[in-house]
């Protein structure tokens, strides 16, 4: 496991179009998956560990996202080959399993995510109705480990933010995780 920390937010820039195959074996597009108030896009996979601490967090907050109007998608792009628990099967049954209420996307040529400038697994990319980016950022303190209750909920505070505002809060801690697994 490479850690990695993701780059300051590059307030503006847009958001990359993407047509990809979710677990629900529908093709999905960016502007398929964005809210009336924005959208965040989450590169994660199944086997980081990072990932494993956060995923009925991520359930949750995309619950409550979406009812302030923010869409949420989470892409898939290791490489299966050498990360077979990263599998499309896999991915399915771990949707399935963690009960996941966004589309999950498996990003075969890794084009999304080098589109996006993602590097690690989560690694999140939150943005306005302009699909301009306002939040690369943590999800919040946990790391590898479930954080307790009172924590400060970064990515959820963020995003409440952007969808009154169309802006992100000026102070973003980065977040960190697993590297992608290029081809």
């Amino acid at each position: 496991m490479t850690l990695m920390h993701t780059p300051i937010c590059d307030i503006g820039l847009a958001a990359p179009d993407f047509e990809l195959q979710g677990v629900d074996g529908k093709q999905w597009t960016r502007d398929d998956c964005a809210g009336e108030n924005g959208l965040l896009v989450m590169f994660i996979c199944n086997h980081c560990p990072f990932v494993k601490a956060i995923q009925q967090c991520l359930v949750d907050d995309a619950a409550e996202l979406k009812k302030h109007g923010i869409g949420v998608v989470a892409i898939m792009s290791n490489d299966p080959n050498d990360y077979p628990e990263d599998s499309f099967e896999n991915m399915q049954l771990v949707a399935k399993e963690k009960g996941y209420n966004f589309p999950y996307l498996i990003d075969t040529t890794q084009q999304a995510a080098k589109a996006y400038g993602a590097i690690c697994t989560p690694d999140f990319f939150g943005y306005n109705t302009n699909m301009e980016l306002q939040y690369r950022g943590r999800l919040d303190e946990s790391g590898m480990k479930v954080g307790p209750d009172d924590m400060k909920r970064d990515l959820l505070e963020a995003m409440k933010l952007v969808a009154t505002t169309r802006k992100g809060p000026v102070e973003q801690i980065p977040s960190m995780g697993c590297s992608i697994k290029w081809l």
